[in-house]
Parts: C-alpha cells; sequence; structure tokens
C-alpha cells in the first residue's frame, strides 16, 4: 500500500476522531514513521461479519475505536429509520444495548446509545453489564426495532466488538447487514446528545431488575423436572467461573434458586477487561479452566461450568472415574442436552408436532443420529447463532416445523424460544437438571456419553486454527481457499475423499467461503476463514460407525478415530505450510 494513501486515510481518520485517546495513537505512529503499523490500521474498514464489527482496541479504520461505533451506529440509525417510516413518523422507534466487562465497552454503549436517541430512537441502555442472551431477551420484552451489544466475546483482552439485531432478537443478517452496511459508508454526520439531555427528554431509558428478573425467571421456566431439582440439588457441588465477564451474577442466581451449591472461583469472578488470569477468556481452552479445575480438584466437586466474557458461550469439565477432570467439547455437551432436551420431552409428552433441531455445517454429524431416534429433523446452517435463529423465524412463517434445540461447536447452545442467540445462563441450568437426571439413573455424564458412542457410533473432533494477520494475511488466506477449490485433495488421513462441498455454490445455503471434505467413513474436514478475526479454521468431525457397542469395540473405535484425526491434522499442516511460503 503506497505511504501517501496511508497518510492521507490517516489524517482523515485523526480529524474525524473526537476520542483523543485512538486520534494520538495514529499521531504518533506517523510521528515514528511506523508505516509497516499504519499500514494494518488503515488497509481496509472493519465490516459486519458473522458477529458484526470486531477487532483490536485502537486508532484507525481497521480497529475498534470510538470513530468506527459511532459511523456503525448512525448507520445503523439511519437504516432503521427507513425500514420503519410509520414507526419513525410516530416517534415509537426504541433499541436496547448492552455491553460486557471488555475495556472501553461502557464508552461505546453509552456512545451508541446517544446516537440512537440523537436519532430520535429511544434508547434503553442496561445500566451496567450484562449477558448478550439477555440483550436478546430485553429487545424481544420491549418490543424494540434494534439491539447493540459491545462485547468480543471470547477474543484476548486486545479486542472488542459491537454485535447489532434485529427487532425478532437476532443478530442481523441479509439483507439487513448489507443494508447497514451501505448506509455507514454514506454517514457524513452523526448526530448525538448528552446524557444528561437524554435521559430529561425521555430518548435514554436504564434498566435492569426489571429485564433480569424476567430473564432468570425464562431460564429457569425451560427445565423439566422441578421436583427432581428441588430433591437433590444440594447433593450436586459446582463449581462455576465467569472469566471475569458477566455472566457472575445471573449464573449465581438462577442455579442458587434452583438450590445447587455453587463454589466460584473468586480470582475470576469480578469484571475485568483486563482478564488478568487467563491469555484468552474462552471456555473452549483448557488453560482458561486451570483455575476452575484446580479448585474442583481441591473442593471435590461434580461437575464444572464456565462461560465467556458475554455469557453466550458455555463450557463444562467432569471429573472421570480415575479423577482425571475432561473438558467436554462443544460437540460433546451440545449432543448431550440435545438428547436430554428429547428424552424428557418425550416422556414428559412434551413433543410437539414436526420437532426441528438446527446446527452448524461445522457441527459434529453426532446430533443427526440422536434425532433420527427421537423423530426430530436436523436442519443445517451456515456458522453463526444468526444463521440458527433465521432458519427457527422460518418455521414460524411458514408454520412448518416447532423448534425444540439448536447449537453450534463453539460451545453455544440454545434451548429457549424466548432468546435468539446462543446462550450460556440457560445452558447451565438445564445442564445442572441434566446432571442430577442421570446421577438418578445411576450414572455420571462421562458415563452417559459412553453409551450414547455405544449406541450411535464413536465421533472425535478437532479444530486447527491459524492466524495471517495483516493485509498480506488476508491474501495468503485467499489464496489457500482458492488453491483448495482448484486442486481438493483426494486422500486426507489416510482416507478417500469422496465428495466435496463448495458452500458458495450450494443452493441450500445462503453463499459462504467454506470448503467441506467427505470422507469413506463419514468423517468430514472443514475448511473456513473467520468473519471476525484473521484467522483459518479447520474443523475435523470424525467418525467410526456403530459396531456391537462391546468395550473393545469402544476402544478399537477411540483408537481408529485417534489416528484418523492425527493424519488428517498432519495433511491440514501441510496445506498451512505450503500457503504460508
Amino acid at each position: 500500500m503506497d505511504k501517501n494513501e496511508i497518510l492521507k486515510r490517516a489524517k482523515e481518520y485523526i480529524a474525524a476522531e473526537k476520542d483523543e485517546r485512538f486520534s494520538k495513537e495514529v499521531e504518533e505512529l506517523i510521528a515514528k514513521e511506523d508505516y509497516k503499523e499504519l499500514e494494518d490500521r488503515f488497509y481496509r474498514t472493519l465490516e459486519f461479519g458473522t458477529g458484526g464489527l470486531r477487532g483490536i482496541m485502537g486508532g484507525g479504520t481497521n480497529r475498534m475505536n470510538t470513530l468506527e461505533i459511532n459511523l456503525a451506529t448512525q448507520g445503523l440509525a439511519n437504516y432503521v429509520i427507513k425500514t420503519f417510516p410509520d414507526k419513525a413518523k410516530n416517534g415509537t422507534l426504541s433499541a436496547v444495548v448492552a455491553y460486557d466487562s471488555r475495556l472501553n465497552s461502557d464508552v461505546f454503549a453509552e456512545a451508541t446509545a446517544l446516537i440512537f436517541a440523537a436519532n430520535g430512537i429511544k434508547a434503553y441502555l442496561f445500566s451496567g453489564l450484562r449477558p448478550t442472551p439477555e440483550l436478546s431477551f430485553a429487545i424481544k420484552q420491549l418490543k424494540a426495532q434494534t439491539g447493540v451489544v459491545v462485547t468480543a466475546s471470547h477474543n484476548p483482552r486486545i479486542y472488542n466488538g459491537y454485535k447489532a439485531y434485529w427487532d425478532n432478537g437476532a443478530q442481523v443478517i441479509e439483507p439487513h447487514d448489507i443494508g447497514i452496511i451501505e448506509e455507514v459508508n454514506k454517514v457524513t454526520e452523526v448526530k448525538t446528545m448528552t446524557r444528561v439531555e437524554a435521559i430529561s427528554t425521555g430518548k435514554l431509558v436504564l434498566i435492569d431488575k426489571e429485564i433480569d428478573t424476567k430473564f432468570w425467571d425464562m431460564c429457569k421456566s425451560q427445565l423439566f423436572r422441578p421436583d427432581l431439582i428441588k430433591e437433590k440439588a444440594k447433593d450436586v457441588r459446582i463449581v462455576y467461573t465467569p472469566l471475569h465477564g458477566t455472566g457472575g451474577m445471573h449464573v449465581n442466581k438462577v442455579l442458587g434458586d434452583l438450590g445447587l451449591n455453587i463454589i466460584n472461583v473468586k480470582e475470576q469472578f469480578e469484571p475485568d477487561g483486563n482478564f488478568p488470569t487467563v491469555e484468552k477468556p474462552n471456555p473452549e481452552e483448557k488453560p482458561a479452566l486451570k483455575l476452575a479445575v484446580e479448585l474442583a480438584k481441591k473442593e471435590k466437586a461434580d461437575g464444572l461450568m464456565a462461560t465467556d466474557p458475554d455469557a453466550d458461550r458455555f463450557g463444562t469439565a467432569f471429573p472421570d472415574k480415575d479423577g482425571n477432570w475432561i473438558l467436554l467439547s462443544g460437540n460433546q455437551m451440545g449432543a448431550l442436552l440435545m438428547e436430554y432436551v428429547f428424552l424428557s420431552r418425550k416422556e414428559l409428552n412434551k413433543m410437539p408436532q414436526n420437532p426441528a433441531c438446527i446446527r452448524s455445517i461445522v457441527t459434529s454429524p453426532f446430533g443427526d443420529y440422536i434425532c433420527k431416534k427421537y423423530g426430530v429433523k436436523m436442519m443445517e446452517c451456515l456458522t453463526g447463532f444468526k444463521w440458527i435463529a433465521a432458519i427457527e423465524d422460518d418455521f414460524e412463517k411458514k408454520n412448518s416445523h416447532n423448534y425444540v434445540f439448536g447449537f453450534e461447536e463453539s460451545y453455544g447452545y440454545k434451548i429457549e424460544k424466548e432468546v435468539m442467540d446462543k446462550d450460556g445462563v440457560s445452558a447451565a441450568a438445564m445442564c445442572a437438571e441434566m446432571i442430577l437426571y442421570w446421577r438418578s439413573q445411576g450414572k455420571s455424564l462421562l458415563e452417559h456419553l459412553d453409551e450414547m458412542y455405544k449406541e450411535f457410533g464413536y465421533f472425535e473432533d478437532r479444530s486447527i486454527s491459524q492466524y495471517f494477520p495483516g493485509m498480506q494475511g488476508v491474501e495468503t488466506m485467499n489464496g489457500m481457499m482458492a488453491s483448495l477449490r482448484k486442486d481438493p485433495p483426494k486422500v486426507l488421513g489416510g482416507e478417500k475423499v469422496l465428495k466435496v462441498r463448495d458452500v458458495m455454490n450450494d443452493p441450500e445455503l445462503p453463499k459462504s467461503n467454506v470448503l467441506q471434505f467427505y470422507l469413506e467413513s463419514g468423517t468430514i474436514v472443514s475448511a473456513r476463514p473467520s468473519g471476525t478475526e484473521p484467522k483459518i479454521k479447520f474443523y475435523i468431525n470424525s467418525m467410526v460407525p456403530a459396531g456391537d457397542g462391546s468395550d473393545k469395540w469402544f476402544a478399537d473405535a477411540k483408537a481408529k478415530a485417534a489416528k484418523l484425526c492425527d493424519g488428517i491434522a498432519a495433511d491440514i499442516k501441510k496445506f498451512i505450510d505450503a500457503a504460508s511460503k
């Protein structure tokens, strides 16, 4: 990128950015003549991806800062006004704004709310940090037309983000995301007002307990066996960590109301955007749960639960017979929760007509076999819970199916209809009941998971992520995907590739830059560049078909799956190394 063009963009940014913290950063880089860093900050403008805006905080168009928040919100406000002209005319437009524990989240959230207010859109702003699922819940409760949560979910501390939601409580999808981007690109002036003026005119309303109480009640209302919980809850000890995020108050309240013994990881309980005890506040990663596992061992707990900073993701670990703590994958917990919901609905005669479950295309097909057993239709969608919500919406519009469960491998589960996004709080409550249920049947969750493998086949899942930051990184990822399309592998891990699915050309799904390779055993390997981070991710969903269900078959299946995954991982490393040269 030409130095003159970099300087031109940088100076334009400095002139437009009203937050001196960020504009000063760019001024200092110009003074140092650090063109490599300046190029990374200005070679592009952040765009809406699978989760809205997300990026490293700092000055620049390729960073999360006050200017980018302001432009995005003004564009969103303009789009909302155009889309709901009658409500705009009679002054009944509204929006809900929430934020998590990350650095600058409160500042970005207030800026967002005040821009809505200045544009005649009544802004409901949470008085303190709240989970993402509660934002979705509040949009539906307050009948708002849009909403925003300021969060970067499970990303490292240097990141922040901005998720835009629509009136159904789900994240925006086509055509709204495209329409918003078009409006953002046309913004020449950002309207705003002071907090005092917004509150005094009724354009800014602070909310908290009136939504909290309803949200907690909703989470508890999804449970199937209140009598079992009432009778046995005190017998279960759960170690819990919110990983310095928003989940502490909510998970403790809901599980506490159920009577469970909750032992909090004190070092990680208080919200802190610096995430001092973890490199990545992600319950998918073992290092993030180190303190929780240590406490669980010390307390001889029955289980461990964790939520990410905005409490939409839910992670778990449980002790095996030898006292080793096993971190369950998103696919494993998804299968356990799904089966528990299905069997409970069937036993209690609560299974609706034409029931349906939804999973993302990179999620294990383990759940497909469970659905078949219980007569539930499994639907596939693109990665991201906004697509699960879109299919659920379609069910209602067409009156075709009744939603009963949705999940994706990245620790996201949705049990209820009242929240149109993944929800770590309600997942924690359902998981607690599930622990009690299987204990009443004389087994642990891990023991029941092994039973499921013996019945449906053994599934092992791995993911490989490779980061490619900067403009050159984008080109590298694009080149890798182009190469895989032009010359797809014929063999992976020693197994023949029987079919290649290019989601860019799949008539059953919206276009997406995803490739999937179907192997002889039923194993699926997927390649997908992230929509919110500079990385490409490979997913290995291996499968060994069900055998005689014996312990020998089970041991052989695990060994076979591990060998296959190792071989596939080695082949993927070759792709990455070749593309990186």
